[in-house]
C-alpha cells in the first residue's frame, strides 16, 4: 500500500485529491495514535495556523509559496493539519 506521503506527491487532478482524502481518513481510523489533531475543531485550527504560517515550510524546502493553491498543496495543508501544534 502507497504511503500518504508518497500519495500526496503524485496528486494533481481532484481524482487524485479525493483518493488521497479517502486514504486520509482510512488513516485517521487506522492509525489515531498518529494524530494530534483528531476533533474536528483542532484540526481546523492547525489547518489555519500552517496555511498561516507556510511560508517557512516552502523557505525550507528551497521553493517559493505558491501563489495559487493547487490540489497538490490542498493535500500539503490536510497532512500538516494532522500534526501542527
Amino acid at each position: 500500500m502507497t504511503s500518504l506521503n508518497e500519495s500526496m506527491e503524485n496528486i494533481s487532478t481532484r481524482e487524485d485529491f479525493c483518493s488521497f482524502v479517502e486514504a486520509l481518513r482510512h488513516d485517521l481510523l487506522n492509525n489515531r495514535d498518529q494524530w494530534e489533531n483528531i476533533a474536528l475543531s483542532d484540526f481546523l485550527e492547525a489547518m489555519q495556523a500552517w496555511v498561516e504560517d507556510m511560508d517557512g515550510f516552502y523557505a525550507n524546502k528551497g521553493t517559493e509559496t505558491p501563489v495559487q493553491p493547487s490540489w497538490g498543496i490542498f493535500s500539503e495543508i490536510l497532512m500538516a493539519a494532522r500534526i501542527y501544534e
